[in-house]
Formats: structure tokens, sequence, C-alpha cells
């Protein structure tokens, strides 16, 4: 394991490994007359109030001015969240986080007439005024409007939802601060004999360590922890559960699953075809713990054990600056021009790589229109994290080619398609290390880490969609949730998933606790679904290289102005089949075969 070295402050860190985020606002006083601005916009949406489909100047001035208004409050509210994310204790950033959510809302609430009035209107009208050149960039947009037409409701009831978008974001605004702010871990003796203080992208650094008793410890102590917070983070959830539910029965979904799905036009069946085809081959994943065992030379394996590296001879220690170079030597097959914009990234502050006091746990990327992409990382020198840089760099440069070739109405790419560029990034890393290796500890330790990307995204991530899908039936049929049930759900899941050769740790009871994820219902199982296709596509550009890139880079530049699965089959992947994940699976079970061989 790598040395670890203490958490410093923010001001300790070195700008260069800082973000930029003076490109979203020079002066935090423009980020304020921003704010005043929008106010006024809000003031002028007001008058269109009962004639913003009275003719098609005045349609068009409602819809232009919608998209202006928009993107103001998005950029506002992007700008205090970003620094917010910087240090989480830092009581200006959260008054600043605080007043762009109520901006928001605010937001909602004044615009909350339109879209019943646009949905009172005649559609043929309203289709015959998009043939104006000015507005046919809102064609896509009124496609799904008007499919969704009978789950928007009058004109009152949606400026009373759009009034309780504050009140609905609360349990996940308690559980990140409670999470991120509040819960302190333990100190822990390292391989070393050193005492270091448990965090959370310290955990996975401390389960890779050779010694099994800081595995065991790290594992323990953390889950002790949320142990000691069980009954109120079981409430936050439930509460976050709750308010999808609510929204699905008002606006008279069948499950708050289907409200959620029907956002990018995705039929329920993709999510059970994914439990569904990842459970037939569950045996595989049996096959690979049992693999782990053996060649950890163990009496017995439990779940911290599926972390540390299974070849001894290799140890990673990658510093920051090498880790960059492996990802552009990596993504070499994505061309020149995307090699590039990498580069431009790097070197003009999209990034802002290392952890210090109060940030913001683990990994993303944001953006807002008009501006370049943010990476949030908290960078630890394994390779793990080597791979996170390409995968937040996926999403990046996801985000900006979609920005540049979309107008802002379509610029905002679908949940269903989010981890598709980040994972074939990844695909392609990976498939560059193994091909820089002839040596057979090395090979060894790189195929084992491709199957831990499957088995940690395309195993676990489904496991988590059917945790998500269990307590939504459950509270959607009126049920309630506590503690106990959700510890009860999540270990038989765990059982079940990782079978019989394991020992099931009862402390895995608890890691529900800390899946900040679950608190964005039902995302996570397009992990999966983006993993797998993912898969298909990284195979397709190394084996057809230039036209399968174009091909790669129409989808990147697609934004929503198609629906998701619409833009994936243009680049060659069906996700409403569920030959991707066969696909993906018969991809395990090769590489699980070599390594099989090796060990």
């Amino acid at each position: 394991m790598a040395n670890i070295e203490s958490i410093k402050t923010r001001n300790e860190i070195d700008d260069k490994y800082k973000w930029n985020m003076k490109d979203v606002y020079s002066d935090e006083d423009l980020w304020s007359k921003d704010i005043e601005k929008a106010k006024e916009l809000f003031l002028r949406l007001k008058e269109f109030r009962g004639i913003v489909c009275r003719d098609e100047d005045t349609f068009a001035e409602c819809m232009k001015l919608m998209s202006q208004i928009e993107l103001l409050t998005e950029k506002i509210y992007f700008y205090a969240n970003q620094k917010y994310h910087e240090d989480l204790g830092h009581s200006r950033y959260q008054n600043m986080a605080g007043e762009s959510t109520e901006l928001l809302t605010r937001f909602y609430t004044a615009s909350s007439f339109v879209e019943p009035e646009l949905l009172a209107a005649d559609e043929t009208v309203i289709r015959k005024y998009l043939e104006r050149e000015d507005l046919r960039e809102f064609t896509q947009y009124f496609n799904n409007l008007f499919r969704q037409k009978a789950h928007i409701l009058s004109d009152e009831a949606e400026e009373i939802l759009a009034a309780a978008r504050k009140i609905s974001q609360a349990p996940s605004d308690i559980f990140q601060v409670l999470n991120n702010a509040d819960l302190k871990f333990p100190e822990i003796k390292d391989e070393n004999g050193d005492m270091v203080r448990i965090t959370h992208s310290r955990f996975g650094v401390l389960l890779e360590s050779r010694d099994r008793s800081v595995r065991e410890a790290a594992f323990k102590q953390m889950y002790a922890v949320y142990g000691q917070f069980r009954n109120t983070i079981a409430s936050i959830y439930l509460a976050s559960v709750i308010k999808d539910t609510f929204f699905a029965e008002i606006r008279k979904y069948d499950s708050s699953r289907q409200m959620y799905l029907e956002d990018g036009n995705i039929p329920e069946q993709v999510y059970d075809n994914l439990i569904e085809t990842v459970q037939e081959h569950l045996p595989l994943l049996h096959r690979y713990v049992k693999l782990r065992k053996k060649a950890l030379s163990l009496d017995e394996i439990h779940l911290y054990d599926l972390y540390v590296p299974l070849v001894k001879e290799v140890d990673y220690n990658i510093p920051f600056e090498k880790a960059k170079e492996m990802v552009l030597e990596g993504l070499i097959p994505m061309g020149e021009e995307y090699v590039a914009l990498l580069k431009k990234g790097f070197a003009e502050g999209w990034l802002d790589v290392f952890e210090n006091e109060g940030k913001r746990s683990g990994a993303y990327s944001w953006s807002v229109y008009g501006v370049h992409p943010y990476v949030l990382l908290n960078y630890q020198p394994n390779l793990n994290n080597v791979f996170t840089i390409a995968h937040e760099m996926g999403h990046a440069l996801h985000s900006y080619y979609s920005n540049e070739n979309q107008t802002y109405i379509n610029s905002g790419y679908k949940i269903f398609v989010a981890e598709v560029a980040s994972t074939c990034n990844e695909s392609l890393l990976i498939h560059h290390l193994l091909e820089q290796t002839d040596r057979k500890e090395e090979r060894a330790y790189l195929l084992n880490h491709f199957l831990e990307q499957f088995r940690t995204t395309l195993f676990r991530q489904t496991m988590f969609a059917e945790f998500e899908k269990i307590t939504h039936e459950l509270v959607d049929s009126g049920k309630t949730l506590n503690h106990e049930m959700l510890c009860d759900i999540y270990y038989k899941l765990n059982r079940k998933y990782f079978g019989d050769m394991i020992v099931i740790d009862k402390e895995i009871e608890m890691e529900w606790a800390r899946i900040p994820h679950f608190y964005t219902a039902f995302y996570v199982y397009q992990y999966a679904t983006g993993f797998s296709a993912a898969i298909a596509l990284s195979r397709r550009i190394l084996d057809q290289g230039e036209s399968a890139v174009e091909d790669y880079k129409k989808f990147l530049k697609g934004g929503s102005s198609a629906y998701p699965i619409e833009l994936l089959k243009s680049a060659g992947v069906d996700m409403g089949s569920r030959e991707p994940v066969k696909a993906a699976m018969k991809v395990f079970e090769e590489l699980l075969e070599e390594l099989e061989k090796l060990l």
C-alpha cells in the first residue's frame, strides 16, 4: 500500500492541482449580480402567463426566455456548489449553495405555468411553430413533452410541485453533510505500523493493503461508524424513497421506477433484462471469487479480501503526473483531436486533483453550458485512481463535444448514456496496458484489475439496482423501511451475488448506508448498462479504427438531440436487447479463463 500522507487544508494544495473556477465567474460579485439578473427575468417570464401560445412570436419569445433563464440559474447553481464541494465546512459557500438552491426553486415556481399551457395548446399548432428556423432546436424538447403529457399536471399543481423541489432535495443534502462533514472515522495501524485515519478516499487504498489485518480493520471500523448511525441514515433514506413515491403517485406513474426511467424514454424491461441477465451469469462471479481465494492462499475468503491485488510482484505507486501520461497514451486510439482535448483539460484548470480537509468525497465530472467541463478527484497514487482519471475525463469530453455541437436546449445528454463515454475510456486504457506487457505477473495484475471493473460495475452496480428496486417497490406498495429491513435486504443480496465460496461478513449489511448514489434514485443501473455498451464500443474502436471513432464521436456530439437508445444504436449498440450484457459477460469469462491459467 502506498504511504498515506496527512490530509492538507485547501490552502496547502498547490494551485496547479486545483480547478480554475474563475472561468465560470472571474469575480464572485458577478455571481451575485447574476442572481439579481435572474430575479428580474423571473418577473419578465410571469408576463407570459396565459399567453404562451397566443401566436408564433409570443411562443418564440417565451421559449427563448425560458432557455436563457434556465442556463443562467444553472450557471449560478453550478458555481456555488462547485465552490461548496471544495470544502463542505466553509460557511460562506454553504450559504451560497443554499442561495443557489433557493433560486432554482424560485425558477421552477416562476416557470411552472409554462408546460401546462404548452400541453393545453393544440399540438399541431405548436408543431407548425417549430418549422420556423430559429425554433427547430426545440423539436426534441417537445417530442419529450408530448410523450409525457399524461404526467404533467395543472398550472396550480405544477406550481406547488415546483415549490416542493427544495424540500425534496433535503434527504440528499442531509446525507451529504452527515457523510462528508460530520461522520468521523477512527485511526488504524497501516502495514508499516503507523496510525492513519480512515477517510472515504483512503478506504479503497486500505482495502488494497497486502496486510490482511489492515484490510479487516478498515472494513470493520468503517462500517462500525455507519452502524452507530443506522437509525438516522435509515430514516434519511426512507425519506428519500418516500419522496420518490410521492412524486410518482402525484404524476400518475405506475411506480417510482417508471417515473425515473421515463425521462430518458427507457423501457422498464431494460432494467429487468439487466438484473435477470446478470443473475444468470452469477456462476462466473462465484468462479472468480474461488480463484481469488486460491490465489491469495486463504483458508476462507472475506468481503474485505476482494480488493487487494492478486499478484504480489506488481505494486503500483503512481504519482499524478505519471497517471496523466498513462491516460493520454491509453486513449491514442481515439485520435489526435480527442487526445489534444485531454491535454487541454489537464493544462487549463479543468481538474481539482487532491483530497483536502472538508472536500467532497469521491470523483465526478460536471459542466455548465458555455464553459469547459470540470472534474473533481481525490487522487490517491494507485491504478484505480488512474482509471478514475480516464473515467471522469470521458464524462468531461462527452460534455465538451455535446456542448460544442448542440444548442443549450439539446446539450444535456441523458443519464442513461452518461456512463458510456467514461467506461469506454477505461476499457481502451486497460487494453493499452495489457498490450504493453508480456510479463506474466504484470499481465495477471492487469487482467485482475479489469475483472474487478466487471465485478464492481457490472455485478455490484446491478446488485445496487436490485436493492433500489426492492426498497422502492416496498414503499410504493405502502410499506415502510427501517434499518433492520434495509440491512436484511442488503445482506441477502450480497449472499446471492457472491455465493457460498465467500464469508458474507455481518458488517456488509451497513454498506447501503454509505452509497450516495442511492439518493439519486435509479441511477446506478446505468453504470452496468453503460459498462456493457462501452465494452462493445471500445472493441469496435480497436477493431475498426477511425471509422468507428467517427461514429462514436457522433454519439458524443448528440447530447439529447435524440433518445439515448437511438443514439447508442447509431453507434452500433442496441441496449434494448440483452445482447450487450451477454457479450460483456463473454468478455469477463475470457479474461477469467486467461487469469486462471496464469495463476
